[in-house]
């Protein structure tokens, strides 16, 4: 499935900018061929790397019917702080509610008494207030002041200098006519000046959480704007004649134009594509509960999947800023094939900084000095350094080797298969403990799911921790590496729609919804026609936040055409029974209204791979270490390419695809299934004996 395709007629492309490497991949049509190339990232321009990994598999690109994408550029410039200088404009003596925030410290430093808030994102010189205010209902109690707006704007941007500014009034959710006349002032002085309006992200309450969110647009917008428009020129120039559609962070894509106005939707755009390829296999396989392990080269991201869908939330944080936008409940470890294994006080630590794509591992001999998991993957013997990335790139593994000793295994007294064992053993605890959030503190069994594992390095990690955790089976997809790419194929159009209703659950508060959800739907049929989604390929979800009087968190139901607040009650209580033990007597309230419009777009399906006239045949063998064993072993490999359904070995082995590599101990078991994906199961000692 590597290589070039063989013609670009109806050819569907999707890229996945990762930590280390920039995936693409490509789908033909017309033949159902699959095809992959990676390109290292290039951190100091990131659409050189993209066009690169895109010209390595698809030189011209005249042929190309959708081009979706995925980035975590905007995440990236949050946790780097390298995003823009922004002010904020809101409520006169509001000024400093994005710094008061919540008052809470963060749950992992509860009891450090030394722990100090980080700096605020925007200083206080930069934040202005105004007056003019609306109450909770949406009634103007104080006109706004537009002196005081133009005040503002000169204040920030022609004595600040300041390029991007965040607009966030109180109860802008109930009406944002000052939001979004303040919006018309700035723009009409200072064209050049970006603009982010919290109405235009959120119609939600909660004051603070609004404003973190309208800023960390501002901050990214002209990041992701720059970056998009460098892209668009580059994809133009090589024949791209369709729009560039990117993924959001919820799920769905949406066109470049539309995420340049709301780049916040792109945030874990990356993370989101392995997600719905999870979602996309488990529900073509039919298999009712499934772990999506993600591995790349700077994280882990993991998210659990129930009856083909994905878990979802409507409030995240981002290193410690609450952000109100539809995202899957995607955890993420700062843990991967980049991440840097190092000392501290004599404790072996793994992560979370990482040696990226420069200087990269120290294999990768591209200044890299400090061992990574990618260098203790070279010296445990997974990894071949003569046919790594398909032997496209020359790396080392003697210097991988020599850093885990000098670097690790000295100051433990080890020696560098033990060190490198270490390491990859502290790699999976903090793993472990990130599933264990997602399943385990929720109630859920992990031992009773199978972890989908990929990227470039969740086949190698993922029998390994399916071993710690007592997870049955391990499934290894097609084209693992570019999984998240494969996932991006396979989504649709999406734009969801919300406002704070506040209101008991009634029959009359259903009813007076109903122009609210047609005014939803009037927007949604219109963004999705302005993308060329012809209206038999439209969908409307309809979905309530709902929860018992006197709660603060909900759950969330979706809205039949039909439905009264009798059956909208019931599911809430066999839902609320489900998730927590028990249902209440208390009435229920609607908090939020949601509408998500959907547009439908083909999707490749899985292919039949041939079946199995023989018995696998290993391409040769290699010393590894075999962690069942707690030693080294023989590990025959096998080619990927040369399996077909039906084929079966016991471990240890080794399983090469160029691009990735699946290893299985000495205490698995590996078989082929119709579609060629890779299944890890525990193996009884007599089925090991016997294929001995």
């Amino acid at each position: 499935m590597n290589g070039r395709p063989a013609g670009t007629r109806g050819l569907r492309l999707a890229v996945d900018i990762g930590g280390t490497f920039v995936d693409a991949i490509a789908y033909d049509e017309s033949t159902g061929e699959l095809s992959l190339h990676k390109a290292p990232t290039t951190p100091a321009a990131p659409a050189e790397g993209v066009a690169d990994a895109v010209g390595g598999l698809v030189p011209d690109l005249a042929g190309v019917s959708v081009f979706a994408h995925g980035t975590t550029l905007g995440l990236n410039a949050i946790l780097q702080r390298r995003g823009a200088d922004v002010g904020i404009i809101t409520n006169e003596g509001f000024r400093d509610l994005f710094e008061i925030a919540r008052a809470a410290i963060p749950t992992p430093y509860m009891y450090h008494f030394s722990y100090a808030p980080p700096a605020p994102l925007v200083p206080r010189r930069h934040r202005v207030g105004v007056p003019g205010r609306t109450d909770a209902t949406g009634a103007v109690v104080r006109d706004l002041d537009e002196d005081a707006v133009r005040e503002a704007g000169r204040l920030l941007v022609e004595e600040a200098g300041l390029t991007s500014l965040a607009v966030c009034y109180l109860h802008s959710y109930a009406n944002p006519e000052h939001e979004r006349r303040t919006a018309e002032i700035l723009r009409a002085a200072y064209p050049h000046v970006s603009v982010s309006v919290s109405s235009d992200i959120t119609r939600e309450y909660r004051e603070y959480e609004r404003t973190s969110t309208v800023t960390l647009d501002a901050y990214i917008r002209p990041v992701l704007d720059d970056y998009i428009g460098a892209l668009e020129t580059r994809l133009a120039a090589a024949g791209l004649s369709r729009p560039l559609h990117i993924m959001r962070s919820g799920g769905g894509a949406m066109t470049a134009e539309l995420a340049r106005r709301a780049p916040l939707m792109t945030v874990l755009s990356g993370p989101a594509g392995g997600v719905i390829g999870a979602s996309y296999v488990a529900r073509e396989m039919g298999w009712p509960r499934v772990l999506s392990f993600d591995v790349g080269g700077t994280s882990v991201d993991a998210c659990v999947i129930e009856d083909g869908a994905p878990g979802e939330v409507h409030e995240a944080s981002i290193d410690g800023f609450p952000l109100l936008i539809p995202i899957y409940d995607i955890r993420t470890v700062g843990a991967g094939g980049g991440s840097i294994a190092w000392m501290d006080e004599g404790l072996l630590k793994v992560g979370p900084h990482s040696a990226g794509a420069v200087p990269g591992p120290v294999a990768y001999g591209t200044g890299g000095t400090e061992p990574t998991v990618t260098d203790a993957a070279f010296t445990l013997g997974y990894l071949d350094a003569d046919a790594f990335l398909g032997g496209e790139m020359t790396v080392d593994a003697d210097a991988a080797r020599d850093a885990v000793l000098s670097r690790i295994g000295v100051p433990l007294d080890m020696d560098a298969e033990s060190a490198a064992a270490g390491v990859l053993r502290v790699l999976l605890a903090r793993t472990v403990g990130a599933l264990r959030e997602i399943t385990v503190e929720r109630g859920l069994d992990p031992r009773e799911f199978s972890l989908l594992a990929f990227g470039g390095a969740g086949p190698l990690l993922g029998p390994m921790l399916a071993r710690e955790m007592g997870i049955a089976t391990t499934v290894v997809p097609q084209v693992p590496a570019v999984f998240s790419a494969f996932g991006m194929l396979m989504t649709d159009l999406q734009h969801e729609f919300s406002a704070t209703v506040l209101s008991p659950l009634t029959d009359e508060a259903l009813a007076g919804l109903r122009p609210l959800v047609a005014d939803f739907v009037a927007e949604g049929n219109s963004a999705l026609a302005g993308q060329g989604v012809q209206e038999q390929d439209r969908e409307f979800v309809r979905v309530l936040d709902v929860r018992y009087r006197g709660q603060e968190h909900t759950l969330a139901l979706e809205l039949g055409p039909d439905d009264g607040a009798e059956q909208v009650l019931h599911r809430f209580n066999e839902l609320h029974r489900a998730r927590h033990g028990h249902a209440m007597p208390e009435p229920a309230q609607i908090l939020t209204l949601r509408v998500r419009a959907v547009g439908r777009l083909p999707k490749p399906s899985l292919r039949p791979v041939a079946e199995a006239s023989g018995p696998a045949e290993p391409a040769g063998k290699r010393r590894a270490y075999d962690v069942s064993a707690g030693a080294p072993a023989d590990f025959p490999v096998y080619l990927r390419a040369e399996l077909r359904a039906g084929h079966a070995f016991a471990g240890p082995a080794i399983v090469e695809e160029g691009t990735s590599t699946t290893v299985l101990f000495g205490d698995q078991r590996l078989s082929v299934d119709h579609f060629g994906q890779l299944l890890i199961t525990s193996a009884p000692t007599s089925d090991r004996e016997e294929e001995r």
